[in-house]
């Protein structure tokens, strides 16, 4: 038995409220950062994407040398690390703590050797130096507050400019770089600062809704864009690879294209109304596309020729996967995640569902043979999913919070909550169940029902359609049971529980068949069967998968490190490929291979 990475399906950048979020374009690839996870996207295919999990804090933005090949991410805590992006291995070239506080943007010159990054800091709000070696390359001084962005002139004689929240530019020679002159064109925080990759110019963008553009050289300022300006705060620019254009992202919730000889706006973009359809950040790739971020998540991709809407939007879960299930149809699946929101994956990429979603985590996801998806989450309601695009309007809420669902074949859903179990029918209340140990997991399958407690024991039900009926106790396990899964015939049963043991009970004689299947060192989150019924993957805690065998108990397949943060949720997409999801909003899956 053995396994191999396959596609992996990213998550969505991360944003925080008034502040711009920065995105880098190298190629067709974007790059963003969510958590611990930086992300390098292929805009053209969404399966190709990789990820680095080498930051111990929450990264902050990462950025692609021009040459391409290396990587440099920093994180909350003003630490850089640089890393290769050509291969599998992701080698760490260096690792340097720059200054204090947050890092808020980081730059590379043009010759990608040397990096400045501006950020939060006691002594300094920047530090410029050496890829390779981290030794100073210049000092970046002359801010008072918070230095929100930085932009290098990839040309000799290299020059940079830096943008703050005491709504100052200020203008470097380089290198080493050094103090050259202040720039006072804005009234409110300058939130970015961008080079044209010609040299000859660049733009600044702010909170106080203004544009002004510069001379590349000597930062003489050249003048402002005021042609059909933004009524809100400008959090993002970015110039077009012949540097003739400027694109900017405003939290008015439109994105404007500007001629920047003429300076006047070509085209206007409107993407909504409401905080969610803030624009944060942008970014314009060398094949002409523009890339501008809303404030949740997802990323309007344009093309400039069109004037309406964006050519395509790309979703994607922005906080970590809590519950995924799979559709139907082979290679579709539903994610919920710890925002509330629940999304629909099919043809490769994701789609937000219509309706009212829960308005806090989603605690599990339950499919019904008829295709109906069931949501449980933290705002104590059952949802239902109709036809894979919306949820129906009418809800069930729970007495208390729910912690695990799963559906019968009449379409029951039984909802494990905190001290009862529930029966649900079309949204009303079959029957209900009032243990005396506190349920923890549910599942079922025909007419038994398991419910798993916090007493470390797993209990029997027959379900009639109205009542309960207690048949048997199943004992084994080390901890909280915290995942149940019966095989697709019924005949066994795997319980997994805190302590990371999953025990293997034979339904029909009520005994436990192995207790063999013990490798993982943390919390069992969830559990999925192969369609014969002849093998159990597990995802946990402890951030692995296990792959575990019946036929053979000692026998598994370790995938190591499947989900940075724990996984979530696990789940056959197709025969031989499996899929986790887990705490960095990422689903990976894996090509499964078993030998006779």
């Amino acid at each position: 038995m053995s396994s191999s990475k396959a596609d992996l399906f990213p998550c969505s950048p991360a944003t925080v409220r008034g502040e711009s979020t920065k995105l880098d374009a190298s190629k067709d690839k974007i790059v963003y950062t969510n958590g611990r996870t930086v992300v390098i996207r292929d805009l053209k295919d969404a399966a190709v994407a990789t990820t680095y999990a080498g930051h111990v804090q929450n990264t902050t933005v990462a950025r692609i040398s021009p040459s391409g090949y290396y990587c440099a991410s920093a994180d909350v805590t003003g630490t850089v690390r640089v890393w290769d992006t050509v291969g599998e291995d992701q080698v760490l070239k260096g690792e340097y703590k720059v200054i204090t506080g947050r890092v808020k943007d980081l730059q590379w010159d043009g010759e990608s050797k040397r990096i400045i990054a501006v950020g939060d800091g006691r002594d300094k709000f920047g530090h410029a130096f050496m890829m390779d070696s981290g030794s100073s390359t210049g000092e970046i001084i002359g801010h008072s507050k918070i230095i929100n962005a930085v932009a290098i002139r990839h040309q000799r004689p290299f020059r940079a400019a830096t943008a703050a929240d005491d709504a100052t530019i200020v203008f470097h020679q380089g290198t080493p770089f050094k103090y050259d002159k202040t720039i006072k064109t804005h009234t409110r925080f300058v939130q970015d600062v961008k080079y044209a990759p010609s040299g000859t110019h660049f733009a600044s963008v702010g909170s106080d809704a203004k544009i002004f553009v510069y001379d590349g050289t000597n930062g003489e300022t050249l003048g402002e864009i005021t042609d059909s300006a933004h009524a809100g705060s400008i959090m993002a620019c970015s110039w077009s690879t012949d540097s003739k254009s400027l694109v900017t992202s405003s939290a008015d919730c439109t994105v404007k294209l500007w001629d920047v000889e003429t300076r006047k706006a070509v085209t206007t973009w409107t993407l909504g109304t409401g905080v969610a359809h803030q624009q944060v950040g942008n970014a314009w790739t060398d094949s002409d596309e523009i890339v501008s971020l809303s404030m949740s998540g997802d990323l309007n991709v344009f093309d400039e020729r069109t004037s309406s809407t964006p050519a395509r939007v790309l979703f994607g879960p922005q906080k970590p996967v809590t519950a995924a299930v799979p559709a139907v149809a082979p290679g579709t699946f539903f994610a919920g995640t710890a925002d509330g929101r629940v999304l629909s994956f099919t043809d490769g990429k994701y789609a937000a569902l219509a309706g009212e979603n829960h308005s806090s985590l989603v605690a599990g996801l339950a499919a019904a043979a008829s295709g109906t998806i069931y949501s449980i989450g933290y705002d104590d309601h059952v949802r239902e999913i109709d036809g894979g695009e919306s949820f129906v309007p009418a809800s069930y809420p729970t007495t208390s919070q729910p912690r695990s669902v799963a559906v019968a074949g009449d379409n029951t859903v039984f909802v494990a909550e905190t001290g009862n179990v529930e029966a649900v029918r079309a949204n009303q209340k079959v029957a209900e169940l009032a243990p005396k140990f506190q349920p923890s997991a549910v599942a079922v399958t025909g007419t038994v029902v398991a419910v798993g407690g916090e007493d470390q024991k797993v209990r029997l039900y027959d379900w009639d359609g109205k009542t309960f009926k207690d048949v048997a106790t199943l004992e084994g396990n080390k901890g909280a049971v915290s995942a149940l899964a019966f095989s697709p015939d019924g005949a066994l049963l795997a319980a997994g529980d805190s302590s990371g043991k999953i025990v293997l009970f034979n339904v029909q004689e009520r005994k436990a068949v192995t207790s063999r299947w013990s490798f993982h060192s943390a919390r069992i989150h969830s559990l999925a069967w192969t369609a014969d019924g002849r093998h159990c993957a597990s995802g946990s805690l402890d951030t692995h998968v296990y792959v575990w065998s019946v036929e053979k108990p000692m026998r598994n397949i370790a995938i190591k490190n499947a989900g940075p943060g724990g996984v979530n949720a696990v789940f056959w997409m197709r025969d031989g490929v499996l899929a986790s999801a887990g705490a960095d909003g990422c689903v990976r899956t894996w090509a499964i291979t078993f030998h006779a």
